[in-house]
């Protein structure tokens, strides 16, 4: 058996593992390196000219490069004034808006509201367990506790993943 380029099973798989490896590195370190971002950039471009070169639109994912591209700009145009007002780093925004380049415009409030909701309970769940550490200290997962910089900030990657992936493996 073999798979097409244009298999929309492989590059839903790949955007998967790259918004895991961002989730890994904000985890550990409360940043998202830009080589991640621009890659997860790159790729989304990559994949709507072979889309619109094959002719044919993949079902959750952007149909030209002119749809990553305004995919892109929504995001950046959604998240950026949360990055002004402090709500979030410059890392979310820039995987935010890297990863809304898969989706196109379309699919990018959808996105935002499943990030929403993902980071709320993310945020929950992250006041819990740092209460939980101040009656119990040597259990604190090392997730929670602070960087080099002394923050200990909601790795808010792991929402904007799970917003992204909602969309882009939901089933219509």
């Amino acid at each position: 058996m073999r798979i097409a380029a244009s298999d929309p099973l492989v590059w839903r798989a790949l955007l998967t593992a790259l918004l895991l490896a961002a989730c890994a590195t904000d985890l550990r370190a409360r940043r998202i390196p830009n080589t991640l971002v621009l890659t997860v950039l790159a790729t989304a471009l990559l994949r709507a000219v072979l889309a619109a070169a094959a002719g044919g639109p993949t079902p959750g994912l952007a149909a030209s490069p002119a749809g990553a591209a305004l995919g892109a700009l929504c995001g950046l145009a959604l998240w950026l004034p949360l990055y002004a007002v402090g709500a979030f780093g410059a890392g979310d925004v820039k995987l935010f808006a890297a990863a809304a380049a898969w989706l196109g415009p379309a699919a990018v409030p959808g996105a935002t509201l499943y990030a929403a909701l993902a980071g709320g309970v993310l945020g929950l769940a992250w006041f819990a367990a740092k209460r939980a550490t101040h009656l119990a200290p040597a259990l604190t997962p090392r997730a929670l506790q602070p960087t080099t910089g002394g923050t200990s900030r909601v790795p808010y990657g792991v929402a904007i993943a799970a917003g992204v992936l909602g969309v882009v493996w939901r089933v219509p």
